[in-house]
C-alpha cells in the first residue's frame, strides 16, 4: 500500500506543532499551545527538513474553529447576556476607536512601505484578514500587500498582547461576565459537535467570513442562554484546537514569505506595534471611564483576529463573552462602514482611488 505523498508533510507538521506547544506550555508562556505550535511549524517552514514543506491538513483549521466556537459559546448564559447589554455603549465606542487607531497608523505604513493611501487603508485597519481582503478587492486595492500586512498584524498581536496583558493589565471584577462551569458529558458533547458542524456548513453557504467559528458559537450561545447546553468542552480539545490554529499561522512563515517583501514587512511590523499601543491605551482609558474590567476591554480592543483573541482571553482567564462582544462588533462595523468611509474619503479628495496619494 502506497502512502499519500502529502502524509509525511502532514505528520511532520503535526509533530512540530505539538512539540512546540508542549515546550511552550512547560515554559508557562501565555497562549502556549497556539504560540508554540506556530513557532514549531514556522521552524519546519523555514528549514524544511528532509525537503518537506509544512502542510497543515485542510480540515485542521475548520475543526479547530468548530471546537473553539463551542468553547466560546458555553461561556454565555442568560445573566451574562444581560450584563453584555449594559456594556453595549463601551463596545460600540471601542469599535470606532479601533478603526480610528488603524487610520492613525496609515501615514507610518505608507511612508515605510512606499504604498499609496488606498493600500494603507485596507492594510492597517484591524478588521480581520479575510474581511479586509474582501473589502480591498471590492474597492480595487491590491490584495497581496493587504493580505501580507493583515496576516503579519495577527502574528504580532498574538505574540505581543498575551505577555503584555499578563504584565500590566489589572483584571478587575468581571464576575458578571462569567457563566457557571458545566460538567463534561461525552454524548452531550458529541451532539454539540454534530449540531455545531451542521450549523457551520449551513452558515458557510451564506458566504459569511469565518462560518466555522461563528455558527457553532451562536448555536452554543443560544443553548447556554436558555440553560440547555448539554456539556462543557474539554480542556484537552481546546488545547488541541489551539495547536491547529497555531500550525495554520506558522505554515505561512516560509523563508520565501519572510524575505520577499522586507520593506512591506517592516512597515507592517512597526504599524502593528503602534496599533497595539494605541488600542491598549484607548482600552485602558475606556475601561476606567465605563467601569469595566481593564484586562477584558484592552484585550477586546486588541487588533488581532476574533478566534485568536478569544483563545487568548480563555487562556488568561479573562471574561471571554465580553472580549468576543468587542471583536464581533468591530468585525461587523468594519464590514458595513469601511467601504462607505473609504468612498467618502475619496470623494473628499483625501485618497486617490487609482494612484499614489
Amino acid at each position: 500500500m502506497t502512502l499519500p505523498p502529502s502524509l509525511p508533510a502532514h505528520l511532520l507538521t503535526l509533530a512540530a506543532a505539538v512539540a512546540g506547544g508542549f515546550v511552550f506550555s512547560l515554559l508557562h508562556v501565555p497562549l502556549a499551545w497556539m504560540i508554540g505550535a506556530m513557532f514549531g511549524t514556522a521552524a519546519v517552514a523555514w528549514f524544511r527538513p528532509f525537503d518537506v514543506a509544512p502542510a497543515v491538513h485542510p480540515a485542521a483549521r475548520p475543526a479547530a474553529l468548530i471546537v473553539i466556537g463551542l468553547a466560546f459559546g458555553q461561556t454565555f448564559s442568560g445573566p451574562v447576556l444581560a450584563a453584555l447589554l449594559g456594556a453595549v455603549p463601551a463596545i460600540l465606542i471601542a469599535g470606532a476607536l479601533s478603526i480610528l487607531a488603524g487610520i492613525a497608523t496609515m501615514p507610518v505604513f505608507t511612508r515605510m512601505a512606499g504604498t499609496d493611501a488606498r493600500t494603507a487603508y485596507f492594510a492597517t485597519i484591524p478588521g480581520g484578514v479575510i474581511v479586509m481582503a474582501v473589502l480591498a478587492d471590492r474597492e480595487g486595492a491590491p490584495l497581496a500587500p493587504v493580505t501580507l500586512a493583515q496576516t503579519l498584524r495577527v502574528l504580532v498581536v498574538v505574540l505581543v498582547m498575551p505577555p503584555t496583558l499578563s504584565a500590566i493589565a489589572p483584571h478587575g471584577d468581571y464576575s458578571a461576565f462569567v457563566a457557571p462551569r458545566l460538567a463534561f458529558d461525552a454524548w452531550g458533547f458529541l451532539a454539540m459537535l454534530v449540531v455545531g458542524s451542521f450549523g457551520a456548513l449551513l452558515l458557510r453557504r451564506t458566504g459569511i467570513a469565518n462560518p466555522w467559528m461563528i455558527g457553532p458559537c451562536f448555536l452554543a450561545i443560544t443553548a447556554a442562554a436558555f440553560g440547555h447546553l448539554p456539556s462543557a468542552v474539554p480542556s484537552l480539545l481546546i488545547d488541541a484546537a489551539q495547536v491547529g490554529m497555531g500550525a495554520g499561522l506558522g505554515q505561512k512563515l516560509t523563508k520565501e514569505f519572510l524575505l520577499s517583501s522586507r520593506r512591506l514587512m517592516r512597515a507592517a511590523l512597526v504599524s502593528s506595534l503602534l496599533l497595539c499601543l494605541f488600542c491598549t491605551v484607548f482600552g485602558a482609558a475606556l475601561a476606567w471611564i465605563m467601569g469595566l474590567p481593564p484586562s477584558a476591554v484592552m484585550l477586546g480592543m486588541a487588533p488581532g483576529g476574533m478566534p485568536e483573541m478569544g483563545v487568548t482571553a480563555k487562556a488568561l482567564g479573562v471574561a471571554v463573552p465580553l472580549v468576543l462582544a468587542f471583536h464581533l462588533t468591530r468585525t461587523l462595523m468594519c464590514n458595513f462602514l469601511l467601504g462607505p468611509i473609504y468612498r467618502g474619503l475619496v470623494g473628499l479628495g483625501l485618497f486617490r482611488p487609482h494612484g499614489s496619494a
